[in-house]
């Protein structure tokens, strides 16, 4: 039974919007929107949505769908973690969901990368307005995958010449001689997530022509040293593990018509003890610099499975109760002698 506070809007679907493409396989995202606004009902019948429920959800949720049919008829696909994301955009951020998800980086082999979330599209925005942009924080935050993307398309529309992408290989350390193999085969494990990337977004058949070209470099960082790196797009991934001389060393490679990505995990550093990372000293150095942009993403960027972003937020409030423990345990310890009066 509907309240007396309740409102009904209707949303009519326009005629170039497929009420299939729009509501998903069995109203999928139907379903997700009603789920999304609980005090709201959802009806479809026909090219006409009804929304029912208190004026302040229905309100939203009417403008959910009027974005929503923009990204149907951008071509982006639809899905329940889309609209679920999109949901948040709007009741969390109040930004518009279609602004961040039919932002096209590149299309490759049958499919277009595009940001997904609020924080990603505003990383990508970061790269193209800045020289030099940092890309922080956790595991499945597409922090290097874009990245990549982003790189793809300078080479491909001629904005640079050639892309150089390298990594600190930490686990191998001094130990990297006495590994069996040649050296490519010794540092290939810690490149390969870079070429795993590649192949996403590039012909695999050409990829060897350009490497051998030079067109396309991936090398350990100790081989930045040295160098100064023109007219190219330059990615440096896991940067938690480089030292603060090594990202200074990496940092001024930069050449002209050059643009440098730095991503990094702070809270995954393999650095032997003692060492501190140079991703978190450089944040320390450089903030506040004028085309050096800082952008931290955060589990609800997550992009992967949605136990991911639970797994991250619980080890941060595991890490949370680590730090304040040994101050309570000291708070509330027994009083010896030499603490009477």
């Amino acid at each position: 039974m509907t309240s007396p506070e309740s409102v009904t809007y209707r949303v009519t679907i326009p005629d170039d919007v497929h009420p299939v493409t729009l509501f998903g396989t069995r109203d999928e995202v139907l379903r997700t929107v009603e789920a999304g606004f609980s005090r709201v009902e959802v009806h479809a019948r026909g090219n006409v949505v009804t929304l029912t429920g208190p004026v302040g959800d229905v309100t939203t949720a009417q403008r959910l769908l009027e974005e929503l049919v923009l990204v149907a008829r951008s071509g982006a696909p639809l899905s329940v973690d889309g609209v679920q994301r999109a949901i948040g955009m709007l009741t969390v951020h109040a930004a518009s969901p279609s602004e961040v998800m039919t932002t096209n980086i590149i299309s490759s082999r049958g499919r277009t990368i595009r940001p997904k979330t609020i924080g990603q599209k505003a990383y990508v925005d970061a790269i193209d307005s800045n020289t030099i942009t940092f890309g922080i924080g956790p595991a499945g935050t597409g922090k290097t995958y874009l990245a990549m993307a982003k790189a793809v398309n300078a080479l491909q529309s001629k904005q640079v010449t050639r892309i150089v992408l390298t990594r600190p290989a930490v686990e191998a350390g001094e130990r990297l001689g006495f590994l069996p193999g040649t050296l490519s085969e010794k540092i290939d494990p810690y490149l390969r997530p870079l070429y795993d990337a590649l192949h996403d977004m590039i012909d695999p058949d050409s990829i060897p022509k350009l490497m051998a070209a030079g067109t396309i470099e991936v090398a350990p960082l100790a081989y930045m040293r040295g160098r100064t790196i023109n007219d190219a797009f330059i990615i440096l991934d896991e940067a938690q593990n480089t030292s603060a001389e090594q990202m200074k060393m990496f940092l001024t490679r930069l050449g002209f018509n050059s643009k440098v990505v730095v991503t990094g995990d702070v809270t995954q550093v393999d650095l032997p003890g003692g060492v501190r990372s140079g991703l978190r000293v450089v944040q320390e150095i450089l903030t506040g610099i004028d085309d050096v942009a800082f952008c931290r993403l955060t589990s609800a960027d997550v992009v992967r499975h949605r136990l991911v972003g639970e797994i991250i937020d619980a080890y941060e409030r595991w890490d949370s109760r680590q730090l304040t423990a040994p101050q309570e345990r000291h708070a509330f310890r027994r009083p010896t002698s030499e603490d009477r009066p």
